[in-house]
Parts: structure tokens; C-alpha cells; sequence
């Protein structure tokens, strides 16, 4: 697509509801209080706690997410960092992809330029590798 050329109504859909859907996340970040352990914020929405931290007694690589969410939305990014690292990364760019998103979809074109593919898998591959590090980081400190 050329930067003003208008996007395909399905793309548009797509793009409204994913990011609709990460600015809602984001919302329910901000109303939640993040936990004062660093992980468990999420019990707060009815969930169960980790399954695997109740088995194995260690975090899980995605424990913590949820509280770096509640932290990251508040701008307390050391404490995000602490919460999850991986978790800081994805909300950060959550608070960037979301609102892109959805001005893109109201707009019908793609706001500030086309997504290059290779960045979006290298973004993602990141928070990947950053959220594997930290919890590897964790384990060592036990």
C-alpha cells in the first residue's frame, strides 16, 4: 500500500479491534493495584494464581507480567522492570501499537507509515527473548 492509499475495510477491522483491544488491556492495567510481591496482580481479576508457581514453587517466565503492566501504566518502570522485564517491554509498546492502531483504522490509511514485517517479528522475538533472560536471571538468584 502507498502511504495515502486506503486500506481494505477488513484491515481496517482488524486493526480497530486489535487495537482497541490492547488499549483495553491497558485500561484494566491501570485499574488494577499492582501487587506488592511483584506477581499475583492478576488474582485481582477472579483468575487463579500460577499454577505453575504452586507446582514447582518458582515464577514462571510470564509471572509478573500483569504487575509490570499495573506498574508500567502508572510510569513506575523500575518497578515494572522488577515485576518482569518482558512484561515492561510488551506494555511499552502496547501504549505505542494500540492508540497507532486504532488512528490508523479511523483514518483508513496507515498512520505514520506501513509496519515493516521484519520489524514487528523482531519486536516480538525482543520481548520474547528479554522475558526468557529475566527469567533465567530470576532462577540464578534463588
Amino acid at each position: 500500500y502507498f502511504p495515502n492509499q486506503r486500506l481494505p475495510w477488513y484491515l481496517r477491522a482488524a486493526m480497530a479491534i486489535c487495537g482497541a483491544g490492547l488499549v483495553c488491556l491497558l485500561a484494566v492495567a491501570l485499574w488494577l493495584e499492582p501487587s506488592k510481591k511483584g506477581f499475583g496482580t492478576h488474582v485481582q481479576l477472579g483468575l487463579n494464581p500460577c499454577s505453575f508457581t504452586e507446582l514447582f514453587g518458582i515464577r514462571c517466565p510470564s509471572c509478573g507480567m500483569t504487575t509490570s503492566w499495573a506498574h508500567t501504566v502508572r510510569g513506575q518502570l523500575v518497578q515494572a522492570v522488577k515485576a518482569n522485564s518482558g512484561g515492561t517491554l510488551l506494555a511499552l509498546v502496547s501504549e505505542v501499537v494500540g492508540p497507532w492502531l486504532v488512528v490508523s483504522a479511523a483514518l483508513g490509511r496507515w498512520w505514520f507509515g506501513k509496519p515493516n514485517e521484519w520489524m514487528v517479528v523482531a519486536v516480538a522475538a525482543l520481548v520474547v527473548l528479554v522475558t526468557l533472560v529475566d527469567w533465567g536471571y530470576r532462577l540464578s538468584t534463588l
